[in-house]
C-alpha cells in the first residue's frame, strides 16, 4: 500500500510526538527490521517517513523543531 504525501507527513509527525528526539533512531530500527523481513514496500515507506522526520528535526538541539 502506497501512502499519500500528507499521510507520510502525518506519520512522521506522530513518530516525533511519540519518540521525540529518538524519532530518527526509531525510524532506522524500523527500516532495519523491514530489511531483515525483505519487505520492500515497508522499507520504502519508512525511508520516506525518515526523510520527513529529518526535515522536522533540529539537530543543534537533538529535538523536533517547534512550530510556532
Amino acid at each position: 500500500m502506497i501512502l499519500e504525501d500528507w499521510e507520510l507527513w502525518a506519520c512522521a509527525q506522530q513518530v516525533l510526538k511519540d519518540q521525540g528526539g529518538r524519532a530518527p533512531l526509531h525510524a532506522a530500527h524500523r527500516i532495519a527490521e523491514l530489511t531483515s523481513a525483505g519487505d520492500k514496500v515497508g522499507i520504502a515507506t519508512w525511508q520516506a517517513i525518515a526523510s520527513r522526520i529529518d526535515q522536522l528535526m533540529d539537530y543543534r538541539s537533538g529535538q523536533p523543531l517547534s512550530i510556532q
